[in-house]
């Protein structure tokens, strides 16, 4: 069976300090090279208009290219170099939706064990989109953040994001087992979802794990902080690797902080050799 990763690859410029860099990125990017680690078995499907960043993949074989006429391209901008909690960010607010009709002949041969969601904006998956993939009755994962980003100013060909509240918001998390997040999106949108879990992260203060009950994760200590891009996109798929494979939720959020902090001590994603 097949874990289905969806989400938006991007094009992406990073600033640590005064230092800048280019590279590709997305959270189902950051993500596969977890997968292609500890859950072999998976396809990761994203959306873009220059299928070139597909070679950037661990395995470019596993990867299925929705071509548009857009890419997402984000900054990220981190002013204190010794402080990679604080991170200013700015997109070119790609409207791309996935849809429904772009999944279908993707999916209709796919042995589906469960779905990870992985919006980077308020487009980029509709409701619509969000009730197909429920019609598989397999585990849906995804983070919060894409979902409630919008633009706010637009500076040059791109925009600051804000989070905003949405009232379907609870429709399109129905029947989802687990959502990830942070501390300010759960203070903004609350806890009262239908979900089996809720994942927390809150930078280098670790996480905590929601459902029946709350466990505390403890982050793993990071000596040497290099690039922190990526790492709640890389904690989410150990998570979720995880919690396929009949870890428990402690096991699972444990194991995840370790395999985010490893990706903070080199630049680009998680690379089990380093």
């Amino acid at each position: 069976m097949t874990l289905v990763v969806i989400g938006p690859v991007t094009r992406d410029l990073v600033i640590i300090g005064d230092v800048e860099s280019h590279k590709t990125g997305g959270a189902t990017y950051f993500q596969s090279f977890v997968y292609e680690e500890f859950f072999d078995d998976y396809m990761a499907v994203v959306n873009c208009s220059d299928e070139e960043l597909v070679e950037e993949f661990p395995n470019s074989d596993k990867v299925k290219v929705i071509l548009k006429d857009d890419t997402h391209y984000f900054i990220n901008r981190y002013p204190f170099k010794n402080n990679p909690d604080i991170r200013e960010q700015s997109s070119n607010f790609a409207q791309i939706p996935i849809l429904k009709s772009d999944l279908e002949g993707i999916l209709e041969d796919v042995d589906v064990e469960g779905f990870v969601i992985n919006p980077l904006n308020h487009y980029d998956f509709p409701q619509e989109t969000m009730e197909y993939l429920k019609t598989f009755d397999v585990p849906i994962f995804t983070s919060i953040q894409g979902f409630l980003r919008v633009p706010d100013i637009k500076v040059n060909d791109n925009y600051t994001i804000k989070l905003s509240d949405f009232d379907e918001m609870a429709n399109v998390l129905r029947g989802v087992s687990a959502i990830f997040l942070d501390e300010a999106e759960s203070t903004m949108i609350g806890q009262g979802f239908d979900v089996d879990e809720m994942v927390i992260t809150n930078g280098s203060h670790g996480s905590r794990i929601v459902s029946d009950s709350e466990i505390k994760i403890k982050a793993v200590k990071c000596d040497n902080v290099v690039d922190t891009t990526g790492c709640g996109d890389t904690y989410m798929a150990a998570y979720v690797s995880q919690r396929l494979l009949g870890n428990t939720q402690k096991q699972a959020g444990d194991f995840a902080s370790l395999i985010a902090s490893r990706k903070i001590e080199n630049f680009g994603p998680f690379n089990s050799k380093e």
